[in-house]
């Protein structure tokens, strides 16, 4: 089991925690629209700290924490949707990015 496998593990405990106390049917529908709903968090986070956004008063501190809690609720969330639809996310990476770490430069573009 690679360490992606055991974190997403770790996160379907606390996904599954939060559906059932919050009477929420994670579907598939869910696990694509909750990736939808979480990058847009992380946005409005982002152009918030960086002076884009509607500001909301908080310390720079604070506001650097919010958009560090929305990157690790993405993160979570593509994985629990990795995890759903059977994606082998470790195979995936090998194949589309890593592949280009055993080429010599310019002789293939990604």
């Amino acid at each position: 089991m690679s360490d992606l496998d055991a974190l997403a593990e770790r996160l379907e405990a606390v996904s599954a925690l939060y559906a059932q106390r919050c009477d929420i049917r994670r579907d598939d529908d869910w696990f694509a629209l909750k990736l939808q709903e979480e990058l847009g968090e992380l946005i409005a986070e982002h152009l918030r700290l960086t002076g884009r956004g509607r500001q909301k008063g908080d310390a720079p501190e604070i506001a650097r924490r919010k958009r560090e809690d929305e990157a690790a609720d993405l993160l979570g969330q593509l994985l629990l949707f990795c995890r759903h639809f059977g994606i082998d996310l470790d195979a995936a990476m090998e194949r589309k990015w890593f592949v280009h770490l055993a080429k010599p430069p310019g002789t293939d573009a990604a």
